[in-house]
């Protein structure tokens, strides 16, 4: 038994910030940010929140599976940047939907937040304790930035992608792994803020987000194509058979890196980062959201997801398309 994606959405702010008006907060130009990153622009708070993005990325996946909320076993939300300690966003994103009968908790991985709760998901799923999932990665990473610092300021974007999973007997999950490394958890640290950026409700004291991008870069590089290959091993699945690889938007360089490792033609890498920025937990259902959209995912087509992030975490999963 594993579960499938029935439905997928997305819910993005408003809000979209390019590189040009970045580049009037701190010294940088367009040209030094998509050259370092492959990112031109991304989408900021201007009151949204990490419930309410998730909601109307859940509220779209329902519609796309042609289910309703008061079907919905288990709401999972993977986020780490709450407004609320409690209730949970998860808890607020089943009053927003209106999906009474699931039970509903949170899950903080970071970037690689999403994998976790669909593999948590799967688990459920696996041991008969529920039949279906809504899972989201939300996330308002704008209040978390220093927009004085170009070092960060200019990766991250805000968003929610979700999808609607159900037990299926074929297909669906076919290998997953995730691992973490807490001893180097520090190269990635950031605090809990109430929604600050340049945009809305300037605030210039506190901590914010801090990251050594070297050792980010590094560490995704290396480990991601061993998690990958292991999954796929798990799955019985040879690297030349997958369709797409559909990894967390970090930065363009990082994607070229793994692809070169792992020996794959960049084409088989889809992207939106360019547009999107780094939406950490977000990033992969966002991506996988578009592609469905768009008609890019064919029935039978294998997947692989997987994603990498401050803890430090890591995660990746093959999956066959509905």
């Amino acid at each position: 038994m594993s579960i499938r994606i029935l439905g997928t959405g997305s819910a993005l702010p408003s809000r979209a910030v390019t590189n040009e008006e970045i580049a009037e907060l701190v010294e940088t130009s367009d040209e030094w940010i998509r050259e370092r990153t492959g990112i031109a622009g991304r989408h900021v708070s201007t009151g949204e929140t990490v419930a309410s993005l998730a909601a109307g990325a859940c509220d779209m996946a329902l519609r796309n599976a042609r289910k309703s909320a008061d079907e919905v076993e288990l709401l999972l939300v993977a986020t780490c940047s709450p407004e609320d300690v409690a209730p949970c966003a998860a808890c607020q994103v089943q009053k927003e939907i209106g999906a009474g009968n699931a039970v509903a908790f949170d899950l903080n991985a970071a970037c690689a937040g999403f994998l976790f709760a669909l593999h948590t998901a799967w688990a459920y799923v696996e041991s008969g304790i529920y039949r279906n999932a809504l899972v989201a990665g939300s996330e308002v990473l704008s209040k978390l930035v220093d927009w004085k610092d170009r070092g960060t300021c200019i990766l991250f974007g805000d968003g929610a992608g979700a999808v609607f999973v159900e037990k299926c007997e074929e297909g669906g999950i076919l290998g997953f792994v995730q691992h973490s490394d807490g001893k180097k958890g520090g190269v990635l640290t950031g605090v809990g803020r109430p929604l600050d950026n340049h945009w809305f409700h300037l605030n210039p004291d506190g901590n914010y987000l801090n990251m050594d991008g070297r050792e980010i870069f590094s560490f995704a590089v290396r480990q991601i194509p061993k998690t990958i290959e292991e999954a796929l091993e798990k799955a019985g699945i040879a690297l030349g058979d997958v369709d797409l690889f559909l990894l967390h938007q970090a930065n363009r360089r990082i994607i070229e890196g793994i692809s070169k490792r792992l020996g794959v033609d960049m084409a088989r890498f889809p992207m939106n980062l360019e547009r999107m920025g780094n939406t950490s937990s977000a990033s992969i259902p966002l991506l996988l959201d578009e592609l469905n959209r768009k008609g890019e995912l064919r029935s039978g087509m294998r997947l692989v997801l997987s994603g990498f992030g401050a803890g430090l975490t890591c995660g990746a999963c093959v999956l066959e398309w509905k």
